[in-house]
């Protein structure tokens, strides 16, 4: 009786080691432990690759502050170059105006005709006529500025008003 009871037992392991629940089972439990360590193996890596994006971002961030005054520089420089550039282009434009004038004032028609403009000369036998502004005729004497008058209208009208008061 002792070998059939050691029989049926191995029977019974056997069919217990064969049947779909032990086998799920045991799928289980080996599918747990492989999960278990690949879970362990990366909190491993991701506590490597905190600590190295932490030293990436301290060293990054080193040199954009060791690099931000100088490239601040750098661009206001530049900006203060081009704004000179700029100067120099328009002094260079005026030098060129001022050279044409020269020159055209080294011609003796041109002379002649910005001295009859603007002094009002005229050659012998000549008739010279001005033309003055019909709305300046309008304005009198009193309605004048003291800056807009000659200045001895100005006099003139300060001795009138101080004879009129000690009348």
């Amino acid at each position: 009786m002792a070998v059939k009871n050691r029989g049926s037992r191995n029977n019974r392991d056997n069919r217990d080691r064969f049947s779909t629940s032990t086998r799920l089972r045991l799928l289980g439990e080996q599918t747990a432990a492989r999960v278990y360590r690949s879970q362990t193996k990366r909190q491993a890596h991701r506590s490597r690759l905190t600590g190295r994006a932490a030293l990436l971002a301290l060293v990054l961030c080193t040199l954009i502050v060791a690099l931000a005054y100088p490239i601040r520089q750098y661009v206001s420089q530049r900006a203060e170059i081009a704004e000179l550039e700029q100067r120099r282009e328009e002094a260079r434009e005026r030098v060129e105006q001022l050279r044409d004038l020269k020159a055209r004032w080294q011609d003796d028609a041109y002379a002649e005709q910005r001295i009859r403009e603007r002094l009002h000369y005229v050659m012998p036998g000549e008739t010279g006529y001005t033309v003055i502004d019909p709305d300046a005729a309008k304005q009198s004497r009193t309605t004048q500025g003291a800056a807009d008058r000659p200045w001895y209208t100005n006099v003139w009208d300060g001795v009138d008003k101080a004879d009129a008061s000690h009348q």
